[in-house]
């Protein structure tokens, strides 16, 4: 999509960043252009240029539905507290009552691929900044994977919307798996929750700076770790270093904590597929992803170590 100017806006998206960049007193009478960034599957995403000395920004304008299941405001504060620790963008602007925010533009930065983890420096680097992450200040929202998935549960039945076919053997295998994991207790840290490869941003010299806080509350460290090592397809033997690496030593029930969290984050996403199929308007194949995302989940449950897992945490 082609850069415009303010007054240039010719479809309901453009005329929503231009309203918001209207609404941001710092930015008004300021010679503004914008782009889309083909980027996120929940957010419209947009370069802002500001002239003169093309200063670059980044604005986030929050899709439809969305508050459904993003506290905007909890969010916020996570984007502030991640800057404040080093591992996220400054936020320089937010209007409270969309949830729009503005950010600095991370000049020399771009997003991670598979491929970029396959270098361990990317890999080691991108631990170092959830752990930072991890070990500072709490969030203002507390909300593990157990909240949120009675929460996608109500939003499902309220929204009439579609659930996979096996979904009583999802529920009574995602029982068993809260009954093990509250059994064990559960370490409550700040998390990112959605360390998908794409939040995860590069530069030349291979440091990391994350992104997109939307999900972020306190939550279990090793569901932190989990979706991250389930979204990379990592092999168990550099899951097993990065777990050394990040705790110390790699143990058996951090490793049953870790593949437990991950069946967990199928059952969640899956439900979240659902609720997006009836709310978002952006263009992405919601049903694709769920049915995916159930896929993976049944891989997981039938490891041949699952009841070991279970017996381990």
């Amino acid at each position: 999509m082609p850069e415009k100017r303010l007054g240039q806006a010719s479809t309901a998206d453009e005329a929503a960043v231009e309203t918001a960049l209207r609404r941001i007193p710092e930015l008004q009478g300021q010679d503004l252009a914008y782009e889309r960034i083909a980027a996120g599957i929940t957010n419209a995403n947009w370069r802002i240029r500001r002239e003169p000395g093309n200063e670059l920004l980044f604005l986030k304008v929050p899709g439809t539905g969305t508050e459904m299941f993003i506290d905007r405001k909890a969010a916020h504060d996570a984007n502030l507290k991640a800057a404040l620790v080093g591992v996220g963008p400054r936020v320089l602007h937010y209007l409270e009552d969309s949830g729009v925010e503005v950010f600095e533009y991370l000049a020399g930065y771009r997003s991670c691929n598979s491929i970029d983890f396959r270098d361990r420096d990317v890999r080691m680097n991108s631990l170092a900044a959830l752990k930072q992450l991890h070990q500072g200040p709490a969030l203002s929202l507390t909300k593990t994977y157990f909240d949120m998935i009675e929460e996608h549960r109500r939003q499902v039945g309220e929204l009439a919307a579609a659930l996979p076919r096996d979904w009583e053997a999802l529920q009574w295998h995602y029982g068993r798996i809260r009954r093990a994991l509250t059994a064990a207790g559960l370490d409550i840290v700040p998390c990112i929750n959605d360390t998908y490869v794409t939040d995860f941003m590069v530069n030349d010299r291979k440091e990391i700076k994350l992104v997109d806080f939307e999900y972020a509350s306190n939550n279990d460290r090793c569901a932190d770790l989990a979706i991250w090592f389930f979204e990379l397809f990592f092999p168990e033997a550099i899951e097993d270093e990065l777990i050394e690496a990040y705790f110390g030593a790699c143990r058996p029930e951090l490793k049953a904590r870790i593949a437990v969290y991950k069946a967990l984050i199928c059952i969640k996403w899956t439900l979240w597929t659902s609720v997006q199929r009836r709310l978002s308007t952006l263009r992405f194949d919601y049903a694709k992803y769920g049915a995916w995302l159930n896929l993976r989940g049944r891989f997981h449950l039938r490891d041949w170590r699952w009841e070991t897992y279970l017996r381990t945490l």
